[in-house]
Formats: C-alpha cells, sequence, structure tokens
C-alpha cells in the first residue's frame, strides 16, 4: 500500500488550466490517483497525453451534471489537446473527461498486498487500563477499512515533533489539527480477525458482541484440547457497512480466567494458541489478539504465536506494546519485556517487537505526560509508533458499542489509529 504521494510540481512550471468534469469522474480519480501514489494534476497529464495520442476519439462519456476542475499541466499541453478535441469535433469538457476515463481504464486499482504467511500482532502489556483494548480495534478496523475510498490519514508524522508541539501548548490546545500533516489515502483493504483473548471481555463488549456463554465452545476450550466443535462459528463479522466484511471478532468467555489452570495439564502449552488458531489463519492477512494484563501461560501462549515462523521476514509479525505516559507502565513494561526475552531463551524462537503505541495522551497533565512520553520516544529499540490522544471520541463509541473508525470516522484518534497501522505494515 502507498504511504504517501510522489511530490507535486510547482504550479510555476506548469500552466493553471480550468475545465469542467462530472463529480462521479472526478471522485473516481482522485481515488485512483492516491491508490497509484500519483497527483491528481500528473494522472491527468498521462491521460491527455493518451488521448492525444490515440487515433480517433474514445468512447463518450456522460457529463451531465460537469462542474468547475481546475489542475496544473505542462506548458503547451492544454493547447496541444484544444487541437485535439477541435479536429475530433468534441468539446473541451467531453474530451478531458475521455482522457480521465483512458487513465482510469489503463491504471486498473493495484490489487491488495496480502502476506503469504497470516501476520500476528499479540497487542500485550502486564498493567491493565493503559487502552490495549482500544487499540487492538482501532489498528484493526484501519488496516480493514476499504481500499476504493479515501481516509484521511496522519503521515510521516515525527513524533519528537508532536511531542515538541505539545510542550508549546501547556495549555492543551491541540496543535495536530495542522492539515499539513494529513493525506487522504486509500484503506488498506485487509482480512482481519480480532481476537478477544482477556476473560474481562473488553474487545467483545466494546464492539457491541456478546461474550460466549459458560457452557458452550470458546478459544480456552480449543486451547485446552477440548473443542465443542469449529472455532470458526464463534466469529462474527464487525459492522459489515463500514469494513464490507473484512473486519472479524473472535469473542471471549469468562471462562478465559481459568486458561492458566487448564493450560497447566496441556502438553506443548506454549503452542496451545497457535494450535487453536491455525484453522482460521487461511481466511485472514492479519491476525490480532487482545492480551489480558498477566505474566501467566496464557501469555506464554500468546508470544509464543506472535513469534517469527520460518520463511516470514522480521517485523511481519511480533508484540505491539500499549503504554500510557506515566510510570507505573514503565513498570509494566519492564515485566513484559522481560518475560518476553525469558521465552525467546527457553524455547530458541524470534519474537520480534512491533514498537511502542503511547495511548491515552494528554498534555494538559504537564511534565510528567510530557517528559514520560519523552522517555518512550528515546527507548529507541523497540520505537514508538503511535501516539493517540486521550479524547472524548473513544470513550463515545465504547459508550454506543461501535467501532471508532465508523462512529467518528475523521476524528484525531482515528487519523492516529490509520497513521499507527500504517506504522505496523
Amino acid at each position: 500500500m502507498v504511504s504517501h504521494m510522489s511530490s507535486p510540481a510547482t504550479s510555476s512550471d506548469r500552466e493553471k488550466v480550468v475545465s469542467k468534469l462530472p463529480g462521479w469522474l472526478r471522485q473516481n480519480l482522485k481515488v485512483r490517483a492516491a491508490q497509484h501514489g500519483l497527483e491528481i494534476q500528473t494522472a491527468v497529464e498521462q491521460g491527455i497525453s493518451a488521448w492525444c495520442d490515440l487515433a480517433s476519439a474514445t468512447a463518450a462519456v456522460d457529463t451531465a451534471g460537469a462542474d468547475s476542475f481546475a489542475t496544473f499541466l505542462p506548458p503547451g499541453q492544454w493547447e496541444e489537446f484544444r487541437r485535439t478535441a477541435a479536429d475530433r469535433r468534441v468539446s473541451l469538457i467531453q474530451g478531458l473527461a475521455q482522457s480521465v476515463q483512458l487513465w482510469l481504464d489503463t491504471h486498473p486499482a493495484p490489487d491488495i498486498e496480502r502476506p503469504s504467511i497470516t501476520r500476528r500482532i499479540i497487542v500485550c502489556n502486564q498493567k491493565g487500563g493503559v487502552g490495549k483494548t482500544a487499540i487492538t480495534a482501532g489498528l484493526g478496523e484501519a488496516l480493514a477499512e476499504d481500499s476504493n475510498t479515501l481516509h484521511p490519514v496522519r503521515v510521516a508524522k515525527a513524533l519528537t515533533k508532536a511531542l515538541r508541539a505539545r510542550e508549546a501548548h501547556p495549555d492543551g490546545a491541540e496543535p495536530d489539527d495542522d492539515p499539513l500533516d494529513i493525506e487522504n489515502l486509500p484503506g488498506p483493504g485487509l482480512r482481519v480477525l480480532l481476537v478477544d483473548f482477556d476473560p474481562q471481555c473488553h474487545l467483545t463488549n466494546q464492539l457491541g458482541a456478546a461474550p460466549l456463554p459458560m457452557n458452550g465452545d470458546s478459544l480456552t476450550n480449543h486451547m485446552a484440547g477440548d473443542p465443542k466443535g469449529d472455532l470458526r462459528d464463534l466469529v462474527v463479522s464487525v459492522d459489515d457497512d463500514t469494513f464490507g466484511g473484512r473486519l472479524h471478532l473472535l469473542p471471549a468467555c469468562n471462562d478465559a480466567f481459568l486458561l492458566d489452570v487448564r493450560l497447566s495439564a496441556v502438553r506443548a502449552r506454549e503452542a496451545a494458541l497457535e494450535r487453536a488458531l491455525a484453522p482460521l489463519e487461511a481466511d485472514y492477512d492479519v491476525i490480532i489478539v487482545d492480551c489480558p494484563p498477566s505474566l501467566g501461560l496464557s501469555m506464554d501462549a500468546a508470544a509464543y504465536y506472535g513469534r517469527r515462523r520460518n520463511g516470514e521476514s522480521p517485523g511481519q509479525s511480533g508484540a505491539l506494546i500499549v503504554v500510557q505516559a506515566e510510570d507505573s507502565s514503565a513498570d509494566a513494561y519492564e515485566l513484559l519485556t522481560t518475560q518476553i526475552d525469558d521465552l525467546r531463551g527457553d524455547l530458541q524462537v524470534d519474537i520480534d517487537y512491533l514498537g511502542i503505541a503511547v495511548n491515552l495522551y494528554d498534555s494538559r497533565r504537564g511534565y510528567i505526560a510530557t517528559s514520560s512520553l519523552q522517555g518512550w520516544v528515546d527507548i529507541k529499540d523497540p520505537r514508538v509508533i503511535g501516539l493517540i490522544g486521550d479524547l472524548k471520541e473513544q470513550k463515545e463509541a465504547v459508550r454506543v458499542k461501535k467501532p471508532l473508525l465508523s462512529y467518528a470516522p475523521k476524528s484525531q484518534q482515528a487519523v492516529g489509529m490509520r497513521a499507527l497501522a500504517r506504522e505496523v505494515l
């Protein structure tokens, strides 16, 4: 997925032209150019050039309702286009529409890049209340967004720049509203499974699903070697209107409180989560596991599931650590990294850190928040790859049990979740 546009040419070496295009054609052009990482003016230039090179005009395009459309073209191209349109006895509006349609026809939407090995992201921290569930949901939603629709994304925003900006606004004003830091980009369009691996069922409840009943089947049963059916039958789809059937959830069950006890009697228990989820992997590009705040066997199984597999590139799967900009998160971080490092040594496996996401950040908390954020930024390995503000939209989305990115798709938090998703990609 292209993460940014090519550099726009300055208008000084091009000439501005104004014509008309129907709204639907302009929207298709806007999306397709973004999918190919091109400026709109470059796509129009290529389309006009190709149209002028044809032996004759192409099929007529419906231009009803066309309204003003301006772009910048290389000097002389518009004059050549005008002459060609006159020779072909078509209006400039019709010629431009044919040129744009020709470019669309010869530049189809790129195929979505699907990983050869399903990517497994383990969202974790030993401390509760840091917002692991919100990050799990927001990341999954951002990865599943439609590739034929543009979404506002914060791009190439250095976190140290964000830190300095926030320190310069101690009154809590949000400096992140600068539109220069936001681009409208196509969604990744990936097939995503969210796994609620926490017996408290927060992810399940926040997305409006029902926790699984204690006397039925569950992920715990499958991990303990006592399945009561096909795990696929427990999976539910999340907000198909927004995510087009690409975002699914495996709900939690309160029986996960007993998981560590049940795992103690299982052979090769570190691989229990992998054995349970393996039959589902072919259906998904990414599986994201929302882990409980635990140091027990269940966390061992989650970390092992996120290990680097044979033939998998570094950084494709692994642990995404969620923290807050306050001191107790640092203590929990030490416990988690010690546990993962022990697993690496004991089992001789590679478990990659995908990065740190600093959640619930609020510069109005003053020095504690800004100095703690700087502490996370200074770690460098793993590096901070996401900064999500403590704003009302997430709380409101939880209250109404809707995904954040469909409840408030243009909110600062949604924009930040998309930036996090592109860092993970």
